[in-house]
C-alpha cells in the first residue's frame, strides 16, 4: 500500500486540508454537550429566556460553522482519493501495456480487468474514507473521553474502560475479515473470468447448445463468491451489535453513577447530560470508524492486489538506440536469420520450439506449416519479441532482436495475428495505426494490396465507414483483409502473416499474396498457415512437427524428402482428389 502513496505526491494540499477541517468540524461538535448542560443548569434551572435563546443560537453557529467545515473536507478528500485513483488507473494501464506477453499469459485478462477496476474503486473508497474520518473519529473519541474528565472523574473512569474494549473488537474483527476479503476478491477475478469467456464465446456455446452447461458453471462460481461474501459479511456485521451492547453498558454504568452523584449534590443533571451525550459520540464515531475500517480492509486487500502487478516486470529488457532499419544485411544476405533457437514459455515443463535454425533474405517468402500445437505462432512471435528466444538469437539485418529498442523494432515488424482484431472507430482510424502520417493514397494503396479495397469503396463513407467494436459489423474474410491492410500501411520490412488469411477463398488468398510479393520494397514476408497451396510458391517453407524442424525446402523438394509434409499436402489434396475419382467410378 505504501508504494501508491506517492500517486497522492501531487494532491499533498488536499490530502492536509482534507483532515485538518474534519478535526475543525468535531472541535466544534465536542463543544456541543457543553453547551447543553449550561442550557439545562443555567437557563432552565433559572428560567431563563434570553439565557436559552443565546445558548440556542450558540449551538445554531456550531452547527453552521461544522456544516462548512464538513463541506470544505469532502471537497478536500474527493478531490485527492479521485486524482488518485485516475493517476494510479494511468499508471497501472500504463505497466500492463509495457509488460509481455509471458506476463500477461501468467496473470490473465480477466484478474488484470479486475485490477483496473473494481479494484481501484475500492481503493479510492478507501483514500476518501480515510482522507475524513481516520484522524476525526479517533479525535472525537479521545476528545470526548478528555472533556468527560473534565466533568466527572469517576465518570470518566467509564470511558477509559469502554474506549479500549471496543477497540479491541473492532481491531480485532478487522484482522479477521482482511484474509476473507482477500479471498472474496480472488472468487470475484473467477466470476468474471467466467463472464468473459461466455460474453466472447456466446456463438460457440449456442452453436453447441452449451447455454444451460455455462449456466450451469456460473451459478456454481457465483454461489461460491455468495458464500465467501456472507461469510466476511456475517464477522463484519457483528461489529455494530457487539459496539452498541458495549456503549450501551457504558450509558447504564454512566446513569448510575449519575444518579447517585446527582442526589448527592456532586454532579448537576446538565453534566449527566453532558457525559451520556459524550457516550452517545463515541457510540457514533465507532460506527463510523467500525465501517470506516471495513472499507480500509477491503482496500488495503484490493492495493496489495494492484502493488503485485505494479511491481511485476517485463522479462523483455530494452536494447539500445540503434534501428533495425538502419542496419546492413548480415555476412549471409538475410533480413532475419533464426540461429539455434528454442523457447521455453514461463512455467512450462519443455521446450515449445527446439534448435530452429533457418535464414530468409530481403523480399523473400518464407512458409511455415505444420500440425495443431508445433510451434507455428510460437515461432514467429520471436521476431518482433513478443517473448524472448531462451537458447540461440533471432536477428534482423545480422543483430540480435534483443539488441534493439523494443520500439523501433516493432515499427519495422508489421504483424497480422490469428485472430483478425478491429477497434471501434472508423476503417480510417483503424489503418492509421499502421502509420498515423500515413496520406489517404497510401490507404488505399494499403487496401487495393490486400484485396479489401472493393468492398471498402462499396461502403457508405468509403475510408470513414463505422466500425464497430472488434468489427463486428464485418464479415471474417473482410475483417482478416482489413487487418492485413492495416499491416501494409506501416511498410514493414518484415510481415508476419499469422494463418491471417484462413477465411479467404484460395483466389482471393493466391492474389493477396501475389499484390505483397509485387509491392515496391517488397518486404520479407513470414506466412504461418495451415493450408499448402498458401505456402507451396514460397520461397523457404519451414515444416514444423511438435516444436523441431521436420524439413526446410522448396514445396517439390519437400514432396519428396518430407514425410510430414507430404503426409499434410495430400491430406489436402491428392487423397481427396483420389477419392473424388472412386466416387465417380462407382456412380457410373
Amino acid at each position: 500500500m505504501k508504494s501508491l502513496l506517492k500517486y497522492l505526491s501531487d494532491y499533498k494540499k488536499e490530502s492536509v486540508l482534507g483532515p485538518l477541517f474534519k478535526l475543525l468540524e468535531a472541535s466544534f461538535e465536542l463543544f456541543v454537550p457543553l453547551v447543553m448542560s449550561a442550557i439545562i443548569d443555567t437557563g432552565i434551572a433559572r428560567g431563563d429566556t434570553g439565557y436559552i435563546l443565546r445558548m440556542c443560537g450558540v449551538l445554531v453557529a456550531l452547527g453552521l460553522i461544522g456544516l462548512a467545515c464538513s463541506i470544505t473536507a469532502q471537497y478536500f478528500a474527493a478531490r485527492a482519493a479521485v486524482g488518485f485513483a485516475t493517476k494510479l488507473r494511468h499508471a497501472l494501464f500504463g505497466h500492463i501495456q509495457s509488460l509481455s506477453y509471458s506476463e500477461m499469459d501468467t496473470m490473465g485478462t480477466s484478474t488484470l480487468i479486475t485490477r483496473m477496476t473494481s479494484d481501484i474503486n475500492q481503493v479510492q473508497n478507501g483514500v476518501n474514507l480515510t482522507l475524513r474520518l481516520l484522524l476525526r473519529s479517533p479525535f472525537v473519541v479521545f476528545g470526548a473521553m478528555v472533556m468527560a474528565f473534565t466533568i466527572d472523574f469517576k465518570a470518566a473512569l467509564i470511558f477509559a474502560v469502554v474506549i479500549p474494549v471496543l477497540c479491541a473488537v473492532v481491531f480485532g474483527i478487522m484482522l479477521v475479515s482482511m484474509p476473507l476479503y482477500k479471498k472474496v476478491q480472488k472468487a470475484l477475478d473467477k466470476v468474471l473470468g467466467t463472464t468473459r469467456e461466455n460474453l466472447t464465446g456466446v456463438r460457440v456455446i449456442r452453436a453447441f447448445n452449451r447455454e444451460k452447461d455455462e449456466t450451469v458453471r456460473f451459478d456454481r462460481e457465483n454461489e461460491a463468491l455468495t458464500r465467501m461474501q456472507m461469510t466476511v459479511g456475517r464477522i463484519s456485521a457483528l461489529m455494530n451489535p457487539v459496539t452498541y451492547i458495549i456503549i450501551n453498558a457504558g450509558l447504564l454504568a454512566i446513569l448510575w453513577r449519575g444518579s447517585g452523584a446527582v442526589s448527592v449534590g456532586e454532579l448537576s443533571q446538565g453534566q449527566v447530560v453532558a457525559l451520556v451525550n459524550y457516550m452517545a459520540q463515541i457510540l457514533t464515531e465507532l460506527v463510523k470508524m467500525a465501517n470506516l475500517i471495513i472499507t480500509i480492509t477491503k482496500a488495503g486487500a484490493c492495493a496489495v492486489r494492484i502493488e503485485s502487478v505494479l511491481k511485476e516486470s517485463s522479462s523483455l529488457v530494452n536494447g539500445g538506440k540503434m534501428r533495425p532499419e538502419n542496419e546492413g544485411k548480415d555476412a549471409g544476405g538475410a533480413a532475419v536469420r533464426f540461429d539455434h533457437v528454442s523457447l521455453t514459455y514461463k512455467n512450462a515443463g519443455a521446450e515449445s520450439v527446439t534448435d530452429i535454425s533457418f535464414a530468409a533474405g530481403p523480399g523473400e517468402t518464407i512458409g511455415i506449416i505444420g500440425g495443431t500445437g508445433s510451434g507455428k505462432s510460437t515461432l514467429v512471435n520471436l521476431i518482433p519479441r513478443f517473448y524472448d528466444a531462451t537458447k540461440g538469437s533471432v536477428q534482423i539485418g545480422g543483430r540480435d532482436v534483443k539488441e534493439y529498442d523494443l520500439e523501433q523494432l516493432r515499427r519495422v515488424v508489421a504483424v497480422v495475428p490469428q485472430k483478425a482484431q478491429l477497434f471501434m472507430g472508423t476503417i480510417r482510424s483503424n489503418l492509421l495505426w499502421g502509420d498515423e502520417e500515413a496520406s489517404e493514397e497510401a490507404l488505399w494503396e494499403a487496401l487495393s494490396a490486400a484485396q479489401a479495397r472493393e468492398f471498402v469503396e462499396k461502403k457508405e463513407g468509403g475510408l470513414d465507414a463505422a466500425v464497430a467494436q472488434g468489427g463486428k459489423n464485418f464479415s471474417g474474410g473482410q475483417k482478416q483483409r482489413l487487418t492485413i491492410a492495416r499491416a501494409l500501411v506501416r511498410k514493414p520490412q518484415v510481415l508476419i502473416l499469422d494463418d491471417s488469411a484462413s477465411a479467404l477463398d484460395f483466389a482471393t488468398d493466391a492474389a493477396l499474396r501475389r499484390s505483397i510479393r509485387e509491392m515496391p520494397d517488397a518486404p520479407t514476408v513470414f506466412i504461418v498457415s495451415q493450408r499448402t497451396s498458401s505456402i507451396r510458391h514460397a520461397d523457404q517453407i519451414i515444416v514444423l512437427d511438435d516444436g523441431q524442424t521436420a524439413g526446410i525446402g522448396r514445396h517439390e523438394d519437400l514432396l519428396k524428402s518430407c514425410p510430414v509434409y507430404r503426409e499434410i499436402y495430400e491430406s489436402q489434396f491428392e487423397k481427396n482428389t483420389e477419392k473424388r475419382e472412386e466416387s465417380g467410378h462407382e456412380k457410373q
